[in-house]
């Protein structure tokens, strides 16, 4: 059974290693680590809302959400490889979905780099649309709003 619950500072090495290993793969075909990879988990805990996903007593997943100019933003997803297509990803975005909605938000956003393909198929298919790409240094990332139903 998956259940969700807010990090603690305790979480943040194995946050980091569970972005490590859910996002390795993309190093050689970016040619650098993404973004997420270099972040200090323990400062990630402190200043943004991050919620991990638990299977078992065991961390599985994370997302960090914040808000900006923009709107609500998903700043990271990520799922333990192992656990990746067994509806931890998805928990997590219908997680950050009904919290911008909670807060008042009727759209909810996020990006993506150019080259991770899997990403914008995933979120494409979960009624994300893309709306804008720009560049990044010498990567360009893809934007991409869910507009949300408002009950």
């Amino acid at each position: 059974m998956l259940s969700l619950r807010p990090a603690t500072p305790a979480d943040a090495p194995m946050l980091a290693e569970l972005v490590a290993a859910a996002y390795g793969h993309y190093v050689a075909r970016l040619g650098g680590p993404p973004r997420p990879m270099t972040d200090d988990y323990a400062e990630v805990v402190r200043r943004s809302r991050v919620t991990v996903a638990e299977r078992g007593g065991e961390i599985v997943g994370l997302i960090v959400l914040g808000v900006d100019d923009e709107g609500f933003f998903i700043d990271n997803v990520a799922v333990d490889p192992s656990h990746q297509g067994r509806g931890v990803g998805r928990a997590l975005l219908e997680h950050a979905e009904l919290a911008a909605s909670s807060a008042g938000f009727d759209s909810i956003y996020l990006y993506t780099h150019e080259r991770m393909t899997e990403n914008m198929a995933l979120y494409s298919r979960t009624g994300y649309v893309e709306y804008a790409r720009r560049p990044h240094g010498d990567a360009r990332l893809v934007y991409l709003r869910k507009q949300l139903n408002r009950e």
